[in-house]
């Protein structure tokens, strides 16, 4: 996974002659994903993904780590659930401050969401609730998803447009969670989608600016 701060330690006097290092305080922000967080399809995707993009705008002060999987769905019975991998395990082992979530493109592919579309909502709710438990109870913010130009591989702008983003607003709405509008922010903008799914550098950077002006609200 990818860090874009380690955690630093710095010393403060204490009393007559005595010091004591203190490990200085970081919000550790976790970006749950698919391959749009990872960074698929992205020249230098190590620097370039939105998590990393995202860990500069906020500063020192944060620990941004980007736990996108590529093909990774929400739904438990999906093809590819990210329950059962192993960046699910490490974000829990993160204990992040703020998880941002954003899971449900793969979803829209037809073997799954016609399997078991009608379990996104309660998927999407125990997700929020295992995170909300972990011991630095964080924030949880809820991504839509980005446009989809062109159907393929199954995924699809129908089901993501008329079933996933209102599907995402009432758990958001109901858990009273912000979303963070990505769909909107890449709106009609093509020319950032070079196979009509997967946003490049640039889309990238937009989607770092656009989370972080909804983080910067609180932080």
């Amino acid at each position: 996974m990818l860090s874009c701060v380690k955690p630093a330690v710095f010393c403060i006097f204490l009393s007559v002659g005595t010091f004591s290092c203190v490990a200085e305080s970081i919000t550790r922000i976790a970006c749950v994903g698919d391959s749009i967080t990872y960074g698929a399809t992205i020249r230098d995707r190590v620097k370039n993904c939105y998590p990393m993009v995202l860990g500069g705008l906020l500063g020192e002060e944060y620990s941004v780590r980007n736990f996108g999987v590529n093909g990774a769905t929400l739904l438990k019975k999906g093809d590819k659930p990210y329950w059962e991998l192993k960046a699910f395990k490490e974000v829990s082992e993160f204990n992040p401050n703020v998880v941002i979530i954003k899971l449900g493109t793969n979803d829209t592919k037809p073997q799954n969401w016609s399997k078991a579309g009608t379990e996104y909502e309660a998927n999407l709710r125990s997700m929020i609730t295992h995170f909300q438990k972990l011991p630095a109870k964080p924030s949880i913010y809820l991504c839509l998803p980005v446009p989809v130009y062109q159907t393929r591989w199954g995924i699809n702008e129908k089901t993501l447009a008329a079933d996933l983003i209102p599907t995402i607003k009432k758990v958001a709405q109901d858990a009273k969670l912000t979303v963070v509008d990505l769909y909107t922010a890449l709106s009609g903008k093509p020319e950032m989608f070079p196979d009509k799914i997967h946003p490049n550098a640039v889309g990238a950077k937009l989607m770092a600016k656009t989370v972080f002006s909804v983080l910067r609200r609180k932080y």
